[in-house]
């Protein structure tokens, strides 16, 4: 007969044993477990994830991310960047007219509803797409008052200098889960910017060329605040709009000949042209126009990430000298290809 503390020592050390195989076995059973809920459940599982924004306007706004029903009337030539085709319900009318927008979306009209556009909101077809996420400008704060009142998320930017410019990618890059995607973007453009901050470094104060940009008409200026502003001081130039604490200002034909401009770019999207100015009795006077340095831009976004090759175009038209090594077709080519994934012949 085993003595009692013999029996009791060997019980024990058989139940030790017993005991770490099974929780080896239950450990086993746990990890299998959990993988499972991680296969079956986890694209769910943050979905209660939520992130807030201040947008343009002040508001903070509560977003369920990520953003899987989206409408754009604004910043549309992200959706390609970030290549979020399945989470776009709708989008504003221009974003028909956007050459990235028809190249990488040959079906674009077909396949994704317009609700209009920023300042007149189609409100039956929007709520009609029970959107989670609805993104605009500023131009009508009483339209996205009345687009929240109806229960919709709304964020209205308005991006006024490079850097607002990043944090809103940024905002896009959050609420789509698209973060990668947005910092090689930004770093590409940081490339294009460096470029040009390289070649206009040395430039003096005073041999600043003055470079005004002029909008929808002839009289009217890109001012102090907005990125058009920030674009003429990167790329070396003096902005004589500057002095007005505007984006935009309309100002007499009087002004302009103060200012006497070095440079003359033309929006895109204007409905007059280099030749208008060149022929004008009024404007032939000026430095720009006399030394022929009026330029119609490219029609593009200065809310894109195309801001990055549209600055170096703008460089190189500024001070052609210091830029004569650079191929800007192949420049603008290179970038298109990197970011948006077309060519020129898918433009």
């Amino acid at each position: 007969m085993v003595p009692r503390d013999k029996k009791d020592i060997m019980s024990g050390k058989n139940s030790h044993t017993l005991t770490c195989k099974n929780l080896k076995q239950i450990g086993k059973a746990w990890i299998l477990h959990l993988l499972l809920i991680l296969v079956v459940f986890g694209p769910g599982l943050a979905d209660g994830a939520t992130t807030t924004y201040r947008d343009k306007l002040g508001r903070v706004v509560t977003i369920s991310i990520p953003v899987k029903r989206a409408v754009f009337l604004i910043s549309y030539e992200l959706i390609p960047v970030m290549d979020i085709w399945d989470d776009v319900v709708g989008l504003g009318r221009w974003a028909y007219e956007d050459d990235v927008m028809r190249a990488t979306k040959p079906d674009l009209k077909a396949s994704i509803p317009s609700v209009g556009s920023g300042s007149d909101v189609n409100m039956e077809a929007l709520l009609r797409l029970r959107p989670d996420l609805v993104i605009t400008w500023t131009f009508k704060p009483e339209l996205v008052k009345f687009m929240e009142e109806r229960g919709l998320k709304v964020v209205a930017i308005y991006p006024e200098s490079i850097n607002e410019l990043y944090e809103v990618m940024r905002f896009h890059g959050k609420v789509f889960q698209r973060e990668t995607r947005i910092e090689y973007t930004i770093a590409e453009m940081e490339r294009y910017f460096g470029l040009i901050r390289e070649r206009v470094s040395g430039i003096p104060e005073a041999q600043k060329r003055k470079v005004l940009y002029l909008g929808g008409k002839p009289t009217s200026v890109s001012a102090k605040l907005g990125v058009t502003n920030d674009i003429i001081e990167l790329i070396g130039g003096r902005n004589p709009a500057a002095t007005i604490a505007q984006r935009n200002a309309d100002v007499p034909i009087e002004r302009i000949l103060a200012w006497n401009p070095d440079v003359i770019v033309i929006w895109g999207n204007a409905k007059y042209t280099v030749s208008d100015l060149i022929e004008s009795d009024h404007w032939r006077v000026l430095e720009a126009v006399r030394k022929r340095r009026v330029y119609k831009s490219p029609e593009w976004s200065t809310w894109s990430p195309r801001l990055a090759p549209y600055a170096l175009w703008m460089a190189a038209m500024a001070y052609p000298k210091r830029f004569t090594d650079i191929n800007l077709d192949r420049m603008v080519k290179r970038f298109q290809k990197n970011v948006f994934g077309i060519s020129y012949k898918d433009l």
